[in-house]
């Protein structure tokens, strides 16, 4: 697999293009703005999926734009984040239609690559986790070194607790990709991070 960072939008989300090396089969996940840039950074590789961690403006405000550009490319997002929220922190159901919802448990085939869904609430009620391999694309659950906000609406302290558990408690060192800041590994956040270490401590 090949997967590319990139940071976009008025906040610096970190987008990844997420690439089936043997089809070119593509995803993008959290076109936070900057479609064109995007666009550009595709390469020529078919674009199937838009898949969004969750439905902030600052994640989503490249998917219409980039899902006109591909009418082909399905665009995802959990429903909790799309239906009953408020369209200036959750715009995207102003902005497009067709979407589709996907939630726990569920796996999207990109080529020879399978994305597992987790769903992991705090930051907004329809958070999730892409799982792809040893990667994990976390949104704003997971940061290097903290966790995402809890104060905006859908937010929660004890489901934020809860998802970071959850995430912690995955086998392996995985990868984080985070929404914002540095990438990081599971273990180094199980080492270093306050908001997971209290997590786990819950646990016992």
């Amino acid at each position: 697999m090949n997967v590319k960072m990139m940071q976009v939008g008025p906040l610096g989300t970190n987008c990844y293009i997420l690439e089936d090396e043997k089809t070119r089969q593509a995803a993008v996940i959290d076109p936070g703005g900057d479609a064109p840039e995007i666009i550009k950074a595709l390469e020529g590789a078919a674009l199937c999926y838009i898949l969004l961690t969750h439905g902030h403006y600052d994640h989503t405000g490249g998917a219409a734009e980039l899902a006109r550009a591909f009418p082909q490319a399905e665009a995802y997002i959990h429903e909790a984040d799309f239906h009953g929220v408020d369209p200036s922190l959750f715009p995207l159901c102003t902005q497009m239609d067709g979407v589709k919802f996907y939630g726990e448990g569920e796996r999207i085939a990109l080529g020879d690559l399978e994305l597992q869904v987790l769903h992991t609430p705090g930051h907004s009620e329809g958070s999730v986790t892409l799982r792809c391999g040893d990667l994990l694309f976390c949104g704003d659950t997971l940061f290097a070194g903290s966790c995402g906000r809890t104060d905006f609406p859908g937010g929660s302290v004890p489901k934020m607790l809860a998802s970071l558990r959850r995430l912690g408690e995955l086998e392996g060192d995985l990868q984080v990709l985070p929404g914002h800041m540095d990438v990081s590994t599971l273990e180094e956040e199980r080492r270093q991070n306050p908001y997971l270490r209290q997590a786990l401590r819950e646990t016992t």
